[in-house]
């Protein structure tokens, strides 16, 4: 198959994963592409909106948490392992400043970790951990706020 259809599909997979959960389908997240190695996640502010008009911190957090979540699962689904179970085993949140606008995650591996690795664990133990990163950035490129999270996947069952 060819593997730009094939990436397509994966995240359209996705996609309908993501809006199956009650609290992402209320954010409205959307998958917005894959790109150098990066899921882009985004999600409008007129729904992730708090009290002073900027975007409310619990979206930040949940919309970095799924884009590095979701990175892992193209992960292990690249390699055939569709039905792998992935889960955040913890995380670090900074709110650095305000965002009035749209929200716009990529989720990306840390320095220092592979995919190769993971998928290499997984593979021969049946469960894996790697180490992923997020950002949200304002319009004027500022960070909004980042993310870094150690994710586990685990055989199904």
């Amino acid at each position: 198959m060819n593997p730009e259809v094939e990436c397509s599909q994966r995240l359209a997979r996705l996609q309908e994963k993501l809006s199956s959960m009650p609290p992402v389908a209320a954010m409205q997240i959307r998958v917005h592409g894959f790109e150098r190695g990066e899921l882009q996640l985004m999600a409008p502010l007129s729904h992730n909106v708090n009290d002073k008009g900027s975007a409310f911190g619990g979206s930040l957090a949940g919309l970095m948490t799924l884009a590095c979540w979701g990175s892992a699962s193209l992960a292990l689904a690249r390699a055939g392992f569709e039905a792998a179970e992935v889960y955040v085993q913890d995380s670090q949140v900074r709110y650095l400043a305000p965002l009035y606008d749209d929200l716009m995650a990529a989720g990306r591996l840390l320095d220092g970790f592979s995919w190769d690795d993971f998928v290499r664990a997984f593979r021969e133990r049946g469960k894996a951990r790697v180490t992923l990163c997020a950002e949200v950035r304002c319009a004027d490129g500022r960070v909004a706020a980042s993310f870094e999270g150690r994710f586990v996947a685990l055989r199904p069952g």
